[in-house]
């Protein structure tokens, strides 16, 4: 028995009559054809290996390693973006401008944030549709959750604040206002509908979560002097994220288990290269190997964007604030909005919908809250009170996009309309001028206003 036929029944995915084989997920465990939302928008910026680099070599293992880079590396239209990372790298130890590993980092977060919603998906092909939707909720919005991992232990409370409610607002006004536009603008002659149950699930999670936020900031009023609150403040945040948690576990049932059809996306009618997309191209292990990986890179690009962002807005004349809520959202989850608005072109609300709230819930439910938990552990004061301004904006958000998606229907102008809010609440940021103060950055704004209220 040569080494190719003892490849073959050891990597069953890898060779079939001495060419690469493919894994189909109905092979694997007899599922049906539904797709979670999240795979098949970033799926829209992939493209089919040519296999082009197995030819070099006809040894059983290099030709893995090969089949592995030409997937994951190559298989993607953001491939040109990985060059970014060694150059953020080689940037950091040369001690080029803070200005530029900011910007480098930011881009090498691009295809390594789409490359995780593609080995998460991989995987699924072996474990079966359950593990892979959980996998999706915890790997899906990794690397705001590491940035905000490495501001919490730099104890740059607002960066963690201010990314978090960015990728909200970009979720909820940005994709979803790009979507709804260019859909309707693509779709002038058909009417454009959609399922209205997962848009209604997903705002009430939404709904749940402002009020979480709400009461916070509402209770820093409740005494004379804000200084009175902070401690209870703090002891409500906690709880109020405990309860987002237990709230988001339950969603997760009900997405993926007991009512799972409101959240799948059927795959008939999105074209021939759907064929090729439901199926495994590498390895289980090969797949797990690659994510760990990406993640270590996600992490070591985090950590230059937190100690960097300040020296980047020093640099470029732009606040802290801004860059957190408007630039870090739109680069780290570029491919994903990318893929939102395609299938927005191709008249498939349900997909955009599905991304753009799906993710807004997964920050405002699991990623938020349990950041305040990490941080509790961590020693550090984070609560869930954004200040007057943030908690404004977050609030107008929830409301304009539940309002909009209330009938079913779209057009291009209700897309136009989340899009100009996100601009105005992007130029209220840019021009805002916050200090920003380590030790007690969710008060700063609030105490001021109360000492203005109370003096007259």
């Amino acid at each position: 028995m040569d080494s190719r036929q003892i490849t073959q029944e050891q990597q069953p995915w890898l060779l079939e009559n001495g060419d690469p084989k493919r894994l189909t997920k109905e092979a694997r465990h007899g599922h049906g054809r539904s797709r979670n939302v999240h795979n098949l928008s970033t799926s829209s910026l992939r493209k089919r290996s040519g296999y082009t680099l197995l030819s070099k070599d006809n040894r059983a293992c290099l030709q893995t390693v090969l089949v592995n880079i030409q997937e994951v590396i190559l298989g993607t239209k953001l491939s040109i973006l990985f060059s970014a990372i060694p150059a953020a790298i080689l940037a950091h130890y040369f001690g080029l401008g803070r200005a530029w590993i900011f910007i480098l980092s930011l881009l090498g977060l691009t295809p390594l944030a789409e490359r995780v919603s593609f080995l998460t998906e991989q995987i699924a092909f072996f474990t079966g549709p359950t593990v892979g939707g959980l996998l999706n909720a915890t790997c899906g919005n990794i690397t705001e959750l590491i940035i905000a991992i490495f501001a919490l232990s730099n104890n740059q409370i607002a960066v963690v604040k201010y990314s978090l409610l960015g990728s909200i607002l970009s979720n909820l006004l940005l994709v979803l206002g790009t979507s709804l536009l260019c859909g309707g603008i693509a779709n002038l002659g058909v009417e454009q509908k959609y399922d209205r149950r997962q848009a209604d699930v997903n705002s009430l999670m939404l709904l749940l979560a402002l009020l979480c936020h709400s009461l916070p900031l509402l209770f820093t009023y409740s005494a004379a002097s804000p200084e009175l609150t902070v401690e209870p403040t703090l002891y409500l945040s906690r709880t109020a994220s405990i309860v987002m948690l237990g709230a988001y576990v339950v969603y997760l049932v009900f997405q993926l288990w007991t009512h799972r059809q409101f959240f799948e996306a059927e795959d008939e009618g999105l074209g021939e290269n759907n064929e090729a997309e439901e199926e495994a191209v590498i390895g289980f292990w090969s797949a797990f190997a690659w994510l760990a990986g990406m993640t270590v890179f996600i992490a070591w690009l985090s950590e230059y964007v937190v100690d960097t962002i300040e020296d980047a807005s020093d640099s470029w004349g732009l606040s802290v604030s801004f860059l957190s809520i408007i630039l870090l959202p739109i680069v780290g989850n570029a491919a994903e909005h990318a893929g939102a608005i395609i299938f927005a072109f191709k008249n498939k609300l349900d997909i955009s919908l599905g991304v753009a709230l799906g993710s807004a819930t997964q920050i405002a439910m699991f990623v938020v809250p349990l950041c305040v938990i990490v941080a509790w552990i961590m020693g550090v004061k984070m609560d869930l009170n954004f200040n007057i301004l943030e908690t404004g904006s977050l609030a107008l958000a929830i409301i304009v996009t539940a309002f909009t998606l209330q009938d079913g229907t779209s057009h291009y102008l209700k897309g136009l309309i989340l899009l100009l809010c996100y601009f105005v609440i992007g130029a209220c940021f840019f021009v805002q001028r916050t200090p920003i103060n380590h030790n007690d950055v969710p008060n700063f704004t609030l105490k001021l206003v109360t000492d203005s209220v109370l003096s007259t």
